[in-house]
C-alpha cells in the first residue's frame, strides 16, 4: 500500500511535465507544443505532456535505426540481452505500488485492478525472456547426403508500438516486451489519454541501462505521431492495439511501406448461459467481465445470452448484483467501478443509453452520487428486451454496459453470437462438457472460454477473428511477428551444378 508520505511524494511527481524519451534523454517535443493531462475522477489538471510531431517520429525513428544498424542490442549474447530485460521485471516489482497508483489516476480504473494489473507487467518481461531462451528455436532439413537446410530467426528491425489507454502500462509492456527480447529497436507511440505510465516505463528501462536509441516513447496524438510512425520507411512493423476503424487506416497507411501489421481492435464478445450451468459462477463471471476495467475492455462479454428457462431468476440476480457494485474514487481500495477515461469517451457511451432507449429497451443503471458529479462517471448498466440486430447489441460501446438476449437452443445460441462483424472472445457456460467444446468450435472469433472468466495463458496465442483484428501475439507465436524466419542451405558434398557456357 502507499503510506501517506509516499503519497505525497506521487503528487508532487505527477505535477511534472512528462517528456519523449528519444536517444536515451527525456526531452521536449521540437515544437515544445504539450497536451493537457487531465484526471478523469475530477476532470482537473494533472500535468502537461509534450507533444510529438513528425519531426519528433523521425528523430526516434533515426535512433532506434541507428540502434539496430550499429548498435550492440541485436548481436548481443543473449545472456546478456536477457540481463537487460529480467532487470526491467525486477524494476517493475519494485516499484508496483507507484505504478498502481499512477495508473488508477491516470485512467479512472481502480486501484485494486491496476494493482494486479503492473504484477503482469512485470511477469511479461520475465515470460519473453524464458521464451526467447527456450523456444526461440529453427528447423533443420537434411537432403540426403549433399546438404542441410536450417532456419533461424533474426530480428526484424525498428518495431512500431501503439498502445491504447485501458490497462497501458500492461498492454505496453505485452508487445515491448517480446520486441526487445527478440533483438528489435522500438518507438511507442502511446495513448494521449493515458501518458504517466509510458512515461514511468521510460524512467525504469533508462534505470535499466538499455543502449541509447533501442527503446523511444513519443507522446502524440494519432493522427500525427501515430500516423508519422505507420508510414516511416524505417519502421519495418506495426502492433497496435485500439478500434477498428483506426486499425484498418493504419493496414492503409503502412501499405506503401510493406510494413508487418498485427491489430488487436474491437470486440463485442458474447458469453453464452446455458440452463444447465454452474448459476453462481456463471453469474460471477458475467458480472466481471463487463464491468471490470469500467467495462473499458475490448475482451469484455458485453453481450449476454441467456437460455429462455433460466432468464427471469437469471436477470433478477443481475440486477441486485448490479445495484450493489460500489462506483468511486479509484484511489479507494473498495471502488469496483470508476470514471471513464476523458469526457469525449464518457459522452459517447452515455449517448448509447439514450440509443437504447429509442430502440424500445429497458435500461437499468443506478444514479452516480453527487459527490462525483465532477467525474466521467455510468453508472453499471443493463439493457434487457434488446434484439441481436439492433446497435446497442451490435457495436462496441466500451463501457459498464451489459447489453442481454435470449436463445431457445445450442443452434440458436450460436447464430446469434457468430451474427456480428466482431469476432474477438467469448464464454461459454455449461455442465454438458461436450457442448461446451461444440459451441466454443462453432463461435466465430479468436479466444473462447468455457466456464472461465477471460484466465490468460501467456503461453497461448492472444488475437481475433473478423473485424476483431488480424494476426496472433502470445508465446512463441509473436515470433512470427517479431522476428524474421530465414533459411539458410549449407552443401555438405559436391552437388552438381549445371555447367552453363562450358566447352
Amino acid at each position: 500500500m502507499v503510506s501517506s508520505k509516499e503519497l505525497v511524494s506521487l503528487k508532487h511527481e505527477t505535477q511534472k511535465d512528462i517528456l519523449l524519451y528519444i536517444n536515451g534523454e527525456f526531452k521536449s517535443s521540437v515544437s515544445d507544443k504539450t497536451i493537457k493531462n487531465i484526471n478523469p475522477f475530477t476532470n482537473e489538471l494533472i500535468n502537461q505532456v509534450a507533444e510529438g510531431q513528425v519531426e519528433d517520429i523521425n528523430l526516434a525513428v533515426a535512433a532506434a535505426r541507428e540502434a539496430f544498424n550499429h548498435g550492440p542490442w541485436k548481436s548481443m549474447k543473449l545472456n546478456k540481452r536477457m540481463e537487460y530485460i529480467y532487470r526491467i521485471a525486477d524494476i517493475i516489482d519494485e516499484q508496483v505500488e507507484k505504478i498502481a497508483y499512477l495508473e488508477a489516476l491516470d485512467t479512472g480504473l481502480p486501484i485494486s485492478q491496476t494493482r494486479k494489473m503492473v504484477s503482469r507487467a512485470s511477469e511479461n518481461f520475465r515470460f519473453y525472456a524464458g521464451m526467447v531462451e527456450n523456444r526461440l528455436v529453427g528447423d533443420a532439413y537434411q537432403v540426403d547426403d549433399e546438404f542441410i537446410n536450417y532456419t533461424i530467426r533474426t530480428p526484424v528491425g525498428v518495431a512500431g508500438l501503439i498502445t491504447p489507454w485501458n490497462a497501458p502500462f500492461m498492454l505496453e509492456t505485452w508487445k515491448v516486451a517480446p520486441a526487445l527480447a527478440t533483438g528489435n529497436t522500438v518507438v511507442l507511440k502511446p495513448a494521449e489519454l493515458s501518458p504517466l505510465s509510458a512515461n514511468l516505463l521510460a524512467e525504469i528501462i533508462h534505470q535499466a541501462g538499455l543502449p541509447k536509441g533501442v527503446f523511444n516513447v513519443v507522446h502524440g496524438y494519432g493522427e500525427i505521431a501515430g500516423d508519422a510512425l505507420v508510414k516511416h520507411p524505417d519502421v519495418q512493423l506495426i502492433s497496435f492495439t485500439g478500434e477498428t476503424k483506426t486499425g484498418s487506416t493504419i493496414i492503409k497507411n503502412s501499405a506503401d511501406t510493406l510494413k508487418s501489421c498485427s491489430m488487436e481492435l474491437g470486440g463485442k464478445s458474447p458469453i453464452i448461459v446455458f440452463e444447465d450451468a454452474d448459476f453462481e459462477r456463471a453469474l460471477d463471471a458475467c458480472i466481471w467481465g463487463i464491468f471490470s476495467f469500467n467495462g473499458e475492455r475490448c475482451t469484455a462479454n458485453s453481450r449476454l445470452f441467456l437460455q429462455e428457462g433460466i432468464k427471469d431468476k437469471f436477470i433478477d440476480a443481475l440486477k441486485m448484483r448490479v445495484a450493489n457494485i460500489k462506483v468511486g474514487d479509484p484511489l479507494d481500495a473498495g471502488t469496483e467501478v470508476g470514471p471513464l477515461i476523458d469526457k469525449g469517451h464518457f459522452t459517447k457511451v452515455k449517448s448509447y443509453l439514450e440509443i437504447a432507449k429509442a430502440e424500445g429497451t429497458e435500461v437499468i443503471g443506478g444514479d452516480i452520487p453527487m459527490e462525483f458529479a465532477r467525474g466521467n462517471f455510468v453508472a453499471p448498466t443493463l439493457i434487457l428486451n434488446a434484439e441481436n440486430n439492433m446497435r446497442v447489441a451490435q457495436e462496441e460501446i466500451f463501457g459498464p454496459i451489459l447489453t442481454v438476449l435470449t436463445f431457445k437452443d445450442e443452434e440458436e445460441a450460436i447464430k446469434l453470437a457468430n451474427d456480428i462483424d466482431y469476432g474477438l472472445a467469448g464464454y461459454v457456460w455449461t455442465n454438458d462438457i461436450k457442448r461446451g467444446h461444440r459451441v466454443a468450435h462453432k463461435v466465430e472469433a479468436g479466444m473462447l472460454w468455457v466456464n472461465a472468466q477471460n484466465v490468460r495463458d501467456l503461453r497461448t496465442p492472444f488475437g481475433g477473428s473478423k473485424s476483431s483484428g488480424i494476426g496472433r501475439e502470445g508465446g512463441h507465436y509473436g515470433f512470427d511477428f517479431y522476428t524474421e524466419q530465414k533459411i539458410i542451405h549449407v552443401s555438405i558434398a559436391d552437388h552438381h551444378i549445371q555447367q552453363f557456357g562450358k566447352k
